[in-house]
């Protein structure tokens, strides 16, 4: 689903883009230094600057289709796994936890009754006539953004993070699986976002989640 390229709109996934990415990829970063990994720090990814994590093509999609990418944390698998089993899991979990925390967060004006969704509804069908959007559109593009990117992220395909959190859970078979995979991984990505399958793995899941946390 493309979303409408007004003003308002495109303001509201720019101020999102600027906050979500840099702190899901500092997610990584800080867990991987926690975790005895001095990849992340020695290659300046311990901060929230936009300019140390923001892809450009990533950062396109995202204003355009409402989810995409930044640079991924570089990181050493094998210096993690001497530390502890899970720690290269927890380092990709690390990345859509912060999304959901995000998506929490600022949806705590929603739940207060700060915000109401009658206004951000009235908000989004009027948003082609105006430039700036309005607190109450910022928020929902906020949360509806960031569990798109954390679901996205979830999806058991390299180079997404929930390719390493599934090998930790599955049987050998899996890592099996995966190994052989791997190198297509990015292609059969790219098909199943082009083919429109993506909508019918994430929707779902996000209204859900939506309806939960705005009510």
């Amino acid at each position: 689903m493309l979303f409408d390229l007004d003003p308002s709109t495109l303001i509201a996934h720019v101020i999102v883009l600027l906050i979500a990415f840099p702190v899901h990829e500092l997610a990584h970063a800080l867990t991987a230094d926690y975790f005895g990994d001095t990849t992340p720090r020695m290659n300046g990814r311990l901060t929230l600057n936009p300019l140390a994590h923001l892809d450009p093509i990533g950062s396109l999609l995202l204003l355009v289709a409402g989810f995409g990418w930044a640079k991924p944390v570089p990181v050493n698998p094998y210096a993690l796994q001497r530390r502890s089993p899970s720690a290269y899991m927890w380092v990709s979990l690390s990345g859509p936890l912060s999304n959901l925390l995000m998506a929490v967060i600022a949806a705590i004006p929603f739940r207060l009754g700060i915000v109401s969704i009658t206004a951000t509804q009235y908000d989004l069908m009027t948003r082609s006539e105006r430039i700036f959007p309005t607190l109450p559109q910022i928020l929902w593009v906020f949360v509806s953004v960031n569990l798109l990117l954390m679901l996205f992220n979830l999806i058991p395909l390299p180079p997404l993070d929930g390719d390493a959190i599934a090998e930790y859970f599955m049987p050998p078979s899996w890592s099996r699986f995966m190994e052989r995979i791997r190198p297509f991984g990015p292609i059969i990505l790219m098909a199943i976002v082009f083919l429109g399958v993506l909508r019918w793995i994430i929707y779902p899941p996000l209204s859900l989640l939506m309806n939960l946390l705005l009510g």
